[in-house]
């Protein structure tokens, strides 16, 4: 109960329980009208029944169409409204709009993963053996095959550039990398240029900044880092950096800094230096973080010492929450995690300037898939686990709004915009339209 004092009178305004949230989640129920009506009103509703009765409101979840797949079918939701499902070899690409097929190749083998680039669907094969396996590149519009390229093809975010490397096992959003690193003409698959890293390195794209066109950063395993031209290939600076863990995750770039964990003289810290230049920039303590995120415009350290957001293009920092272990960038929304590597157990979305609660998510989990914008889908078990609720997300509602029931048998779900994906216990992807109701 939240007192509030209005003209000197006490008024208590009922928050529900903990933080406001309802005290259950039940099954959603459409608005109904009050039984009473004014004479006019009365009137009014018999002229209108009398012309005829109006269609029932859109259910919040209804059925689009299905597609047959199987366990561990690989299947992908794309920035342009596609959904891609393959099975058996088959390759084919649905509109998300209506389900209407797009096209259909069996020029693949089976995959564990589709990837999408530059206009096109990036096919690497399950392989047992040794080596790299080999990529197709389709035509994301028609599904024919392009080109093959006898290695591993990734895209560059934020642009048409596709890098062929041979990579050493790693994760995050950088790669090691040894052996050549090569450009590739998405039209035909053509080298382009070629870097020779004798031994590992690892690779990631620089953002463009201004007028600066986006770079590809090698920081090499003697701790030499270089700037290289994604157009060209031609090395634009090198220089020394501090001796650190060098992997997939560090350094990373964010808010068009470089930023690295290394030790220091105290303790761990955290470094800046400019990616097109590498001149260094700011230095100061990393409290023991083990991830530096994107948070909005701002750099997040995440560790056992909380989440401390940091203006990467000065190191001061503009907030920090110690019960908080982790964040996670969603297209324009950032989540906060209360332990690492717990994407099942978020805190809330917040508000990536000054840290503050905007929707609580406690005991909810988010749906996957790209980002929807500026809202998140996300479910969470009721009825003593008899049904899982779909809800929605958004900044404006201080906890999700409920839309329906999960569909019996739903599991392995995707969100796109205004669609639902999930697989069914009959071996089916099925998608759903889904809408707000405010």
């Amino acid at each position: 109960m939240a007192p509030d004092t209005i003209s000197g009178a006490t008024v208590i305004i009922d928050l529900g329980v903990d933080r406001g949230e309802p005290e259950t989640y039940s099954r959603p129920t459409r608005p109904t009208t009050s039984p009473w009506f004014p004479p006019a009103m009365v009137a009014l509703l018999v002229l209108v029944c009398a012309g005829g009765s109006a269609a029932p409101p859109a259910p919040p979840l209804e059925p689009v169409f299905s597609v047959p797949v199987g366990p561990a079918d690989a299947y992908a939701v794309t920035d342009s409204a596609q959904l891609l499902a393959q099975t058996l070899g088959t390759l084919q690409s649905y509109d998300l709009a209506d389900g209407r097929l797009r096209w259909s190749t069996t020029d693949t083998a089976a995959t564990y993963r589709l990837r999408t680039g530059a206009d096109l669907v990036l096919v690497r094969p399950w392989s047992s053996s040794y080596g790299q396996p080999r990529t197709t590149a389709l035509s994301l519009r028609t599904g024919a095959a392009r080109w093959r390229h006898a290695g591993r093809v990734v895209s560059v975010s934020g642009t048409d550039v596709l890098l062929a490397t041979s990579n050493v096992r790693s994760s995050g959003p950088a790669r090691r990398v040894q052996g050549p690193v090569e450009s590739l003409d998405p039209r035909t698959g053509a080298v382009l240029w070629r870097v020779d890293v004798p031994s590992t390195a690892v690779l990631l794209a620089a953002p463009g900044h201004g007028d600066t066109p986006p770079r590809m950063l090698l920081v090499h395993d003697n701790r030499t880092a270089a700037v290289h031209d994604l157009a060209t290939g031609r090395m634009l600076a090198t220089g020394p950096l501090p001796p650190a863990n060098y992997g997939g995750d560090n350094p990373v770039v964010v808010g068009g800094m470089l930023l690295l964990r290394h030790p220091g003289a105290d303790g761990p810290e955290v470094s800046a230096y400019d990616p097109q230049t590498l001149q260094p920039r700011w230095r100061r303590p990393a409290w023991d973080a083990y991830e530096i995120r994107a948070c909005g415009n701002l750099a997040c350290l995440a560790g056992p010492a909380g989440v401390r957001a940091l203006d990467p293009a000065t190191g001061v920092q503009r907030w920090h929450r110690s019960g908080w272990r982790d964040v996670e960038q969603r297209g324009d929304l950032l989540i906060a995690y209360s332990a690492p590597t717990m994407p099942t157990d978020p805190i809330g979305v917040v508000d990536p300037r000054t840290g503050r609660l905007l929707v609580d998510l406690a005991g909810w989990r988010l749906v996957g898939g790209p980002a929807t914008g500026d809202h998140l889908l996300v479910t969470r078990v009721v009825d003593a686990g008899a049904a899982t609720l779909l809800a929605v997300a958004a900044p404006g509602n201080s906890w999700p709004q409920p839309l329906s029931e999960l569909p019996p048998g739903a599991g392995d779900c995707q969100a796109a915009a205004g669609r639902l994906i999930c697989r069914s216990g009959g071996g089916e992807l099925r998608v759903w339209a889904y809408r707000q109701f405010h």
